[in-house]
C-alpha cells in the first residue's frame, strides 16, 4: 500500500509503532521514596506491578495523555509531566513493538490511588525492594534509575 492512504479508514500504508506513556509519580514515605504503580489487570504480564500508563490516542498530545492515563488508572490527578526516559526496544513488548515515553509528573503527595480501567489496582509503593519479577516488563529499568 505504500503512503497512499485507504479511503474508508484513512490509515497509510506504513507500519509504524505504536506510541505508549508511563507516569511516575513520586512521594518521600516512611519507607523512602515511594511511587504510584497499577497491578496490571489484563496480559500481557497481567498481576505484575508498573507505572500507570497507556497507549497516545490519535491527534492527541503524549503529554495530555500520560495525565489521561495516570486519572483513569488511579484517579490521581497529575500535572506539570517532564520527560523521563524513552523505551524503544522492538521487542520490549509481546503485543508489537511500542515506544514508551515515561514522563515524571507531580501529584498531590497525599492522593490516595484506586485502581481504575485496566489496573486491578493501584497504590504508593516503596521503590526500594521492589525485584524484575514483581514489574511489568522492562518498568524495572525505571526503577533502578530512580534508586540511583
Amino acid at each position: 500500500m505504500g503512503s497512499e492512504s485507504c479511503d474508508s479508514c484513512g490509515r497509510d500504508g506504513y507500519n509504524n509503532p505504536a506510541v505508549a506513556v508511563d507516569a511516575v509519580a513520586l512521594r518521600e514515605g516512611r519507607e523512602g521514596t515511594e511511587a504510584i504503580l497499577i497491578r496490571r489487570g489484563a496480559e500481557p504480564w497481567k498481576g505484575r506491578l508498573g507505572f500507570p500508563g497507556g497507549f497516545v490516542e490519535n491527534g492527541e498530545d503524549p503529554e495530555g495523555a500520560v495525565l489521561r492515563e495516570l486519572e483513569e488508572e488511579t484517579g490521581v490527578d497529575g500535572f506539570d509531566p517532564v520527560a523521563l526516559a524513552i523505551h524503544g526496544d522492538p521487542h520490549r513488548d509481546p503485543r508489537k513493538h511500542i515506544i514508551a515515553l515515561f514522563y515524571l509528573v507531580d501529584v498531590d503527595p497525599e492522593a490516595v490511588p484506586r485502581g481504575g480501567d485496566d489496573a486491578a489496582e493501584a497504590a504508593w509503593v516503596p521503590l526500594a525492594e521492589l525485584t524484575p519479577k514483581e514489574m511489568s516488563g522492562d518498568h524495572i529499568r525505571i526503577v533502578e534509575m530512580l534508586r540511583e
